[in-house]
This record gives structure tokens, C-alpha cells and sequence, in this order.
């Protein structure tokens, strides 16, 4: 359909939206004083004035006047506004439906004369639905209320909230001289989306403080444009370790989800990612392999493109990367996308004993308790945070270091893992 058809049609739905809010938000504060009703109507059509001139000005407006960083303001900003306003608007619907249904049942049926002489209704006939509506609309309210109070608290507190998770892979073919080596991951920077590089040095501190013997980093360092990392550079080339940093491309380094003026526009593009890492002294591996030595043994680290099962990019070689790595007694592989563990590691390199990966994000909202974990990331991913096994094979998926579209995390933390290899 014509975007002149479409942009002004969910326009016209959104204004529907704040009109069934406001008559619920009258409902709410019928008992308040005038003054106190006037600023809350003015304060409710001033922000879907604003947030329907925004959501125009986005979709409309030049790309010169518009930047990437105030798009994405406006696309969270409505985001949040109106999920908010959607969850008052479903609570109240569904109520408005029963009670549709009853008055049509009452009307097919007839009254019911026990109803009509009911002490309640004769005492004061209009006393239960005056109660009934107001309570509605003040939990709508409450209800509507609690995505805007956690997605910018998740702003606010957690797009930065880094932690750290220590895991012991327990790998039985480890050489006595790599046990106890300590590994650092970090994935998913995506450097396009920070707005706080006091707290970005603070995460890479927090890593450096750990000392790990070995970094490793799976992909995703922009989220399209290389030039997003240039301001970060002179923080994460202070991500050193003994045995060295190596990395990984991402989905997102490739630049695909970008309209380039032409191909030689996105491979400038990849190239001047690559230089980035080599400016912050990485490792960048591209279907390569090399080793680790420690104390005369020997273990292989594998290092491919990004490699997804289904939709997404299939660059990675994992043939030519692995070919030589086949008399090694421990191979540690990274690779992004941890659908790519099922797809073809599993069952084509059984040997490989470790997958290191990111890209979920863990969707960067959801619940972690002991017991209990739910992500929305579940549903796309089988594997979707943590540490995973299948016999003798290990993936564990890295829940991200930074955010990608929504700025923030709720209840699924930025993380920094540390890992302890041990000795069967």
C-alpha cells in the first residue's frame, strides 16, 4: 500500500487510542477536583500531539533534519507510549465485551425479575456500575502504567547494568598445562547504539579487573556503518590479555541492513570494520584457525564468519577454518549465531567441544530467577542464553554487551562472561 495511506491510517488508529484512554483516565479522576481534571486532559492531548507530529516528522521528514540518534528517541518514545496506552485500551475492551454479551443476552432473554427486586439495586440502583467502571479504569491505568515505569527504568539503570557470570566448562581432553585457563567474552557491542561512554570504559574495566588469560568477542562490534565504532575505539583497544584478543564478524558487521549508494560502498564498508579491529589490536578471525600454547601443549581456537540457520547470513566457512585443527585435543569455535550449534556444528565436527556465541541479546527483556527464566527470545531460539550441552559438546550464548533498537535492558542484563576451563 502508499505509505500516504498508510502513515496517516495508523494515525488515525493511535488517536482512536488515546480517545479510549482518556475516556477511561475521565473515569479514573471523576472524583477529583476540576482543576486537577483539566491538567490531566491538557497533559494527555499534549503528548498525543506531540507523539502523533513525531511519528509524521519520522516518517516524512529529510533524512538531513532527522539523524539516526533522534529517530530512535521518536521510535522508542512512541514505542513505549503507546504499549502502554495499547495494554489500558485491551484491559478495558475486554471488560466493555463482556458486558456487551450480557446486555444482549439480557435483551434475547428478557429481565430477570430476581434481578429487578435485588436489595442492592433497589438501595441504590447505579452504586455497583459507578464502582465496578472507576476500579477498571484506575487498574487500566495502573496496568498501563507499568511498561512505562520498567522500559525507562531499563533505559535509565539497565542498558548498562554489566555483570558478570562465571562458568566452568568442564572439557575432558583439556591438556593438564590450559587447566584453569580464564577466558573473557564479550559480544554483541553494537557501539551504533551507546549513549553513556563514561559507563561503556566502566564495563571494559570491569573486564580487565577479572585479568583473563584470553579474550574472545563474537561479533556484532556496529550495528551497520563502521564509522559507529570510531569513538569507541580508544576504549575497547584497552581489552588486552596475555594470549591475546580474538574476534569474530556478526550479522551485523556486514552492513546488510543498510541501502548503500553501491557494492563498493558496503565492501569499503567491511574493510574499514576490519581495520577497527586491528586498530584496537584483535584478532579478527574469518573462517581462520590458530592455537593457543601453554606449558609445550597446544589447543585450537576456531574462528569463523557469521553463519545462521534459516533467514539470516551464511558467510562463515566452517570447513575451511576447521581443516588442520583435526589433531588437536581441545578445538574452541567462535561463531555468532548459536543456531548455527544445531545447523552444523553438532552434527558435522563433533569434536569441535565449544561454541562460543551472542546474538540474542536474550531480546534484551524477560525474567532470570533461580528456577525460572522466560525471554521472548525463547520462541526464535532453542539456545538463548547461558550454557547449553549436547554429550560431549558445550555452547554457551552470551546474552550481549550492548542493545540493539530498544536503548535498555529489563530483567536480561548486559553481560561479561568469564570462563574457567577445567580438566574432566
Amino acid at each position: 500500500m502508499n505509505k500516504l495511506l498508510i502513515i496517516p491510517l495508523a494515525a488515525l488508529l493511535f488517536l482512536l487510542v488515546d480517545w479510549y484512554v482518556f475516556q477511561a483516565l475521565k473515569t479514573a479522576t471523576q472524583h477529583a477536583s476540576l482543576s486537577v481534571q483539566r491538567a490531566l486532559a491538557y497533559a494527555h492531548w499534549s503528548i498525543t500531539a506531540v507523539s502523533l507530529l513525531a511519528f509524521f516528522l519520522y516518517h516524512f521528514a529529510p533524512p538531513d533534519l532527522l539523524g539516526p540518534r533522534a529517530r530512535l528517541v521518536i521510535m522508542v518514545g512512541l514505542f513505549i507510549n503507546y504499549l502502554s496506552k495499547v495494554l489500558v485500551v485491551v484491559f478495558l475492551l475486554i471488560d466493555d465485551l463482556i458486558r456487551l454479551g450480557r446486555w444482549g443476552l439480557q435483551k434475547f432473554n428478557g429481565p430477570n425479575p430476581q434481578a429487578s427486586v435485588a436489595p442492592s439495586a433497589i438501595s441504590n440502583p447505579q452504586s455497583d456500575p459507578i464502582l465496578r467502571s472507576e476500579f477498571l479504569a484506575k487498574a487500566a491505568m495502573v496496568a498501563g502504567a507499568i511498561p512505562v515505569v520498567s522500559l525507562t527504568w531499563g533505559i535509565i539503570s539497565g542498558a548498562h547494568d554489566y555483570r558478570i557470570r562465571r562458568v566452568k566448562l568442564v572439557l575432558k581432553n583439556l591438556p593438564r598445562s590450559f587447566d584453569g585457563l580464564k577466558i573473557a567474552q564479550l559480544s554483541d557491542i553494537h557501539s551504533g547504539s551507546f549513549f553513556n561512554k563514561t559507563a561503556v570504559k566502566g564495563g571494559v574495566e570491569m573486564l580487565l579487573a577479572e585479568k583473563p588469560d584470553v579474550v574472545f568477542f563474537t561479533g556484532d562490534l556496529v550495528n551497520n556503518q563502521a564509522s559507529e565504532v570510531r569513538d569507541y575505539i580508544s576504549i575497547f583497544d584497552k581489552v588486552k590479555a596475555p594470549l591475546g584478543v580474538f574476534s569474530t564478524l556478526g550479522n551485523h558487521d556486514y552492513g546488510d541492513y543498510v541501502a548503500w549508494e553501491s557494492e563498493a560502498a558496503k565492501r569499503q564498508n567491511l574493510k574499514d570494520l576490519m581495520e577497527a579491529h586491528r586498530l584496537m589490536g584483535w584478532n579478527l578471525m574469518t573462517d581462520t584457525h590458530t592455537t593457543l600454547k601453554q606449558g609445550g601443549d597446544e589447543i585450537a581456537i576456531l574462528g569463523i564468519q557469521n553463519w545462521g540457520s534459516g533467514r539470516w547470513p551464511k558467510y562463515g566457512n566452517l570447513a575451511k577454518a576447521y581443516a588442520g585443527t583435526e589433531n588437536f585435543p581441545v578445538k574452541l569455535l567462535l561463531s555468532h549465531d548459536p543456531s548455527h550449534w544445531d545447523a552444523q556444528v553438532r552434527p558435522q565436527f563433533p569434536d569441535i567441544d565449544v561454541q562460543f556465541a551472542g546474538h540474542t541479546h536474550g531480546f534484551q527483556f524477560g525474567i532470570e530467577v533461580p528456577g525460572f527464566r522466560w525471554s521472548p527470545a525463547q520462541y526464535a531460539y532453542r539456545q538463548w542464553a547461558g550454557l547449553y550441552s549436547e554429550g560431549a559438546q558445550q555452547l554457551y550464548v552470551n546474552r550481549g554487551y550492548g542493545y540493539l533498537g530498544y536503548p535498555g535492558r529489563v530483567g536480561i542484563l548486559p553481560e561479561i562472561t568469564i570462563y574457567e576451563l577445567k580438566m574432566a
